[in-house]
């Protein structure tokens, strides 16, 4: 499965094309998932660009992208920086009026088993995110919630190119069992999703990613993202 992460929490400042608003998010989804994406991951944005919780702001993002690509798994952010109080967070999780299919949410940030807890007692996934460089692994193995989180997206955050796919490795030696989604960023993107698609792992790519092809040459958008990731993939 590859799934296709639309903005993460850049701004418009680091790629101009970023989609921000619900109807950008629309469209870019549809782009994607035409070019090959099976899953969205988004994070919904208040109108000046900064990642939200709130219930409006998740409503708003999520229907427009659900009405574009119907039957399409949509999914968005929890993190910390949303809100940094988790249960604050958790509260605007019980806040929503509607729901993604999957949310994500860093095991290695305070607060991850209460806002999972919430997320999975609203019957929505929860994509349990295990940062490399970090103690969420040996955290999430020692979790009652482990077998009951959709996947393990295993983030790896070693940007260097030459290193990426080795971090990547002892990342995934590090995991307990389920199914995993692996992804790395910027520098480590491409070679991580290489990595991936040689192990059959599901995979992701887009502009929250990473902000260039494999070649170096700048994207038009996600799609173009896409495009080059299932090449890479199929």
């Amino acid at each position: 499965m590859l799934q296709v992460c639309l903005n993460g929490a850049r701004t418009p400042a680091e790629f101009a094309a970023l989609p921000v608003s619900p109807t950008d998010l629309a469209t870019a989804a549809a782009g994607a998932v035409a070019a090959g994406a099976a899953d969205i991951h988004l994070h919904p944005k208040t109108p000046d660009g900064a990642d939200s919780l709130d219930p409006d702001v998740v409503a708003a993002a999520v229907s427009a992208v659900r009405a574009a690509v119907p039957g399409v798994p949509v999914g968005v952010t929890t993190g910390a920086w949303t809100e940094p109080d988790p249960a604050r967070r958790a509260d605007l999780v019980r806040a929503w009026t509607v729901l993604p299919d999957h949310a994500s949410v860093n095991w290695h940030e305070d607060g991850a088993e209460k806002v999972a807890e919430t997320l999975l007692a609203r019957g929505i996934g929860v994509e349990a995110g295990v940062f490399s460089g970090t103690d969420a692994a040996a955290r999430l193995r020692a979790s009652s919630l482990a077998p009951h989180v959709l996947r393990l997206l295993a983030e790896v955050t070693d940007t260097d190119p030459a290193t990426a796919a080795a971090t990547a490795t002892a990342l995934l030696g590090a995991l307990g069992p389920g199914p995993v989604l692996l992804h790395g960023e910027d520098g480590g993107a491409w070679p991580v999703l290489a990595l991936a698609a040689a192990r059959g792992l599901d995979t992701r790519v887009g502009l929250e990613d990473v902000l260039v092809l494999p070649d170096g040459r700048a994207p038009v958008d996600n799609a173009d993202l896409v495009r080059a990731a299932r090449r890479r993939t199929s």
